[in-house]
């Protein structure tokens, strides 16, 4: 256990949910390997071999583990989730009882164990290249009338401009999408991503 993580246990209605699956994703006599356990992105993350394998995490209506290759990973239970469809590795297994977390156990076991093997046998997702994600049309028409402005979407970073369709086609109103292209031309013109 790293004493860096104990503070994410300690914290918030999910305590007892959450200390369950830390003893789960530590229990290498029935995982058949070693993690570590370290803190990215404020999450306790289990490791193996410098690899991140699944990381524990907390919303308002569940906790969960999320995979980062899951898509790769076999699902004979059926509890993979992927989050959005635009989610392309990662996958979640969510919980809302510690009942819950103890029935599944023998299996989370399991699907940990194929996690770290997916990792050794090297496997990579596939990722879409920004061009496969439908662009919004009302992001489409800015860029076919202001030039400068495609010009310096297509200057951006693949991250950065798959951020933006992303974001601009989560909005399920035109009038939304709009407001929300209108809001980021002078970011995409000044060369720079959704933050910072």
């Amino acid at each position: 256990m790293n004493p860096q993580a104990d503070f994410f246990f300690n914290k918030g209605k999910w305590q007892e949910e959450l200390r369950l699956l830390r003893a789960i994703a530590q229990d290498t006599a029935a995982i058949g390997y070693q993690l570590s356990e370290e803190l990215k992105w404020g999450c306790p993350c289990y490791v193996y071999q410098k690899s991140n394998i699944v990381l524990i995490h907390e919303f308002k209506d569940y906790c969960a583990f999320l995979f980062f290759k899951g898509a790769l990973m076999k699902d004979p239970q059926g509890i993979l989730i992927q989050q959005t469809k635009n989610v392309q590795s990662a996958r979640q297994i969510r919980f809302k009882s510690a009942e819950e977390i103890i029935k599944l156990e023998p299996f989370l076991k399991a699907y940990i164990r194929d996690a770290v093997e997916v990792e050794k046998a090297g496997l990579k997702v596939q990722f879409k290249k920004t061009t496969d994600f439908q662009i919004p049309e009302e992001f489409q028409n800015k860029l076919d009338a202001m030039p400068i402005l495609k010009t310096a979407f297509e200057a951006l970073t693949p991250g950065r401009q798959r951020a933006y369709i992303f974001h601009f086609s989560q909005a399920k109103q035109s009038k939304t999408r709009t407001d929300r292209v209108e809001k980021y031309i002078p970011r995409i013109l000044e060369g720079k991503g959704m933050e910072g």
